[in-house]
């Protein structure tokens, strides 16, 4: 697994538990796709689609290979 990858899923799984993460901008970002939780995007990313577009492509297909393949590493709350 990519460290990009294993990255997202670390972030994705601080803000399920607390909320919060030291993660970066684009890591926060992915995080809340992989989670659908737009709420976790960061302030100054509110528009979906603008948040989406700050990934770029390579980190877009992070969140689709997570999202297809890795969310069993997600952990519930």
């Amino acid at each position: 697994m990519s460290w990009q990858i294993n990255t997202i899923i670390n972030v994705a799984n601080q803000l399920q538990r607390t909320g919060r993460t030291g993660g970066s901008t684009g890591e926060m970002i992915a995080a809340a796709f992989v989670l659908n939780q737009m709420e976790y995007l960061p302030g100054s990313y509110r528009d979906t689609v603008e948040a989406w577009d700050r990934l770029g492509e390579e980190w877009q297909g992070y969140v689709k290979e997570i999202k297809r393949n890795q969310m069993h590493l997600i952990n519930a709350e």
